[in-house]
């Protein structure tokens, strides 16, 4: 995995009484944790969007792609 780990200490050793996962509007999801001293721990997860783009020649044999550029 890139990028920097996120560690959460503070939940170490604490007795989870429930798990939750929620959609997002936005194609990501929440997932909330919540323990049994009585609080919670939330995480939200969503997805980058990509773009992707060509200047192409469509054609009767197949599409001939001139340019792609992605991000």
């Amino acid at each position: 995995m890139s990028g920097p780990i996120i560690d959460c200490p503070e939940v170490k050793g604490k007795i989870i009484q429930s798990l939750k996962l929620y959609p997002e509007s936005e194609g990501g999801c929440e997932a909330v944790v919540e323990f049994t001293d009585g609080t919670a721990f939330s995480c939200c997860i969503s997805h980058k969007p990509a773009i992707k783009a060509q200047l192409y020649r469509p054609g009767v044999g197949g599409t001939e792609v001139l340019v792609e550029h992605e991000n």
